[in-house]
């Protein structure tokens, strides 16, 4: 069921695409995109035996979307697709939703920051697939086998799911800015307490700037506006750096085809450490007549039995026995000249 996962990702995200161009969570929204793309039909066409398998691969997809790093109305949006799936599955018994156990506490800050929010639709959903006992808790998010791949093809997220970088906006707030004002004032009110002004001026005693908290407010409002201006401008800029790029590669590609064609024009020299290799040329049957090989042919050494013989010369009645052969019944038979003791 590898081969469909790219298929059922595809689809999901096109429906969350559409659930998030609505800037709604309510389940009623999202039901009637479901019913639009007929997305029940998901199930359909598959064999008895492979029911089970395509359900496990449709419910780990929509259970990806429904965990961070999304933004809220995304993991709003897969948490509907996992229960519409859970329902709808042809399966029977119906096919657990995998959920490890170290994401089990994402679920639970995200069901806190939606009845801090009072979506009840979010609630109500996540209580009824409780209730129906659909989460399978495991110690890992996918299922390990021994057949694995070697190397397995990481998902690509969608960028445009993706939860925006807030979280200097949300530690630096009108609060937290009020409380180190106060602070800071009354620091300023020890240090002249204590030290005089000449004192006050030299640099041991200001360890901290005057001006440290309109510093900081104001570094949160341009990382603020930064963020709204890649938002706006980032498609002029990429169309922009698209072209650039495209004029790069192609340069790069000019020059290494030059390399190439300077290193294969020059002759091929043998290495320092191949030289003693070097290809030994038969001669002899050029001249006899033309061979069917074209080129060059090495010369085959003689075996180790033939030059044994060529160089070892036995002779008289050595060479008798050693060439004639040992039948073992000889061995076995029993010695009659043996003096009786």
């Amino acid at each position: 069921m590898d081969f469909c996962n790219k298929q059922v990702k595809s689809d999901c995200e096109e429906l969350l695409f559409r659930f998030q161009q609505t800037d709604s969570v309510h389940f009623e929204v999202f039901s009637k995109i479901w019913r639009e793309m007929k997305f029940s039909q998901i199930f359909y066409g598959t064999v008895k035996h492979e029911k089970r398998a395509f359900s496990r691969v449709v419910l780990d997809t929509a259970c990806s979307f429904f965990l961070p790093p999304f933004s809220f109305q995304i993991r709003v949006g897969g948490l509907y697709l996992l229960y519409s799936l859970y329902q709808c599955q042809t399966a029977s018994p119906s096919e657990q939703i995998r959920l490890a156990l170290k994401d089990w506490e994402d679920v639970k800050k995200f069901e806190k920051d939606a009845v801090d929010a009072q979506h009840h639709d979010v609630i109500y959903i996540l209580q009824q697939l409780m209730f129906h006992k659909a989460f399978h808790f495991t110690a890992m998010p996918t299922l390990l086998t021994f057949k694995k791949k070697r190397k397995v093809e990481k998902l690509v997220l969608c960028e445009d799911f993706m939860e925006r970088a807030s979280r200097p906006q949300e530690l630096i707030n009108n609060k937290l800015l009020e409380e180190l004002s106060n602070i800071h004032k009354l620091y300023e009110n020890l240090k002249t307490s204590v030290f005089s002004t000449s004192e006050q001026a030299g640099s041991s005693v200001n360890l901290i700037s005057k001006d440290l908290v309109p510093q900081l407010r104001s570094t949160v409002v341009d990382f603020y506006k930064w963020q709204q201006r890649k938002d706006g401008t980032g498609e002029d800029e990429d169309s922009g750096e698209g072209t650039s790029s495209q004029q790069e590669s192609s340069k790069r590609a000019e020059r290494l085809a030059s390399i190439k064609s300077k290193a294969y024009g020059e002759a091929a020299e043998a290495s320092k450490s191949r030289r003693h290799r070097q290809v030994e040329v038969d001669f002899k049957s050029n001249e006899s007549g033309p061979s069917h090989s074209s080129g060059y042919s090495r010369t085959s050494k003689p075996s180790l039995k033939a030059r044994t013989k060529e160089n070892v010369h036995i002779s008289g009645d050595v060479w008798k026995e050693a060439t004639t052969t040992t039948r073992i019944n000889r061995l076995t038979a029993l010695d009659t000249g043996l003096p009786e003791g």
